[in-house]
């Protein structure tokens, strides 16, 4: 999985993320963890073609249009959507577009830890995040919104967020998230990032090894790309 981040990124990783008792009785959690290395900008995309033929291949013999629905870890999300007051057959968990888009042909392609990030959600039907860790302050935490938050998606403008959403905000009350589906411009993976918070995002019967395995593929492409990730992957709550 290559080498570890520097000690100064892991040491303190596991304090770098907390879900708060009115998320986690949504049944919300989280598996994360970190990685480094080169600017976003230096790395080579091609690095990772064989990866996503390969997920498309395995995509198209596992699934179809028709069938994804009944996928249990799709049914999941989508009744967790439900739960939360979105309509999952108008608003798709992030996981499932993925996997529609690339069942109709059209994988998308945005920079190699974005595009690492993608494959591994497609792949265990899991919404990743991926934040640049010089963009937040730490610790980050998943909470029910009180409606007073202003979330700036990454393509869109500034919007209020509506009262008990689950979202995650950092220490300044900067809201990185809209859970477990929309992310913002603030935290967005850039060409100058070198460094990224991890997070797969679990709603209740996901498992915690899903999520665990989730985080772990993400690693395993960013070390094709020469990055380094720290070794341990935590749970939260």
């Amino acid at each position: 999985m290559g080498e570890e981040c520097p000690i100064t990124i892991c040491t303190n990783l596991r304090k770098a993320l907390r879900v708060r008792n009115d998320a986690a009785q949504l049944g919300i959690r989280v598996a994360y963890s970190a990685s480094c290395g080169k600017s976003v900008a230096e790395l080579n995309p091609s690095i990772l073609d064989k990866e996503v033929d390969e997920l498309l291949k395995s995509l198209r013999q596992r699934h179809s249009l028709e069938t994804l629905r009944d996928d249990p870890v799709v049914r999941a999300y989508r009744d967790f959507y439900w739960r939360i007051g979105i309509d999952p057959t108008k608003t798709r968990p992030s996981s499932e577009a993925l996997v529609r888009r690339a069942l109709r042909g059209r994988w998308p392609r945005i920079n190699p830890v974005v595009d690492a990030g993608n494959i591994a959600s497609a792949k265990y039907m899991v919404p990743v995040g991926i934040y640049d860790m010089g963009s937040f302050q730490p610790p980050a935490e998943i909470r029910l919104s009180k409606g007073d938050e202003v979330f700036l998606p990454i393509s869109g403008r500034e919007e209020r967020v509506r009262n008990d959403v689950p979202i995650m905000v950092d220490s300044r009350g900067i809201v990185m998230h809209l859970y477990p589906h929309r992310d913002s411009r603030y935290t967005m993976v850039r060409d100058t990032t070198k460094r990224i918070l991890i997070v797969a995002a679990g709603v209740p019967r996901v498992s915690v090894k899903q999520l665990e395995a989730t985080v772990r593929e993400v690693q395993r492409l960013l070390a094709l790309l020469g990055w380094k990730n720290c070794n341990e992957i935590y749970v939260a709550p």
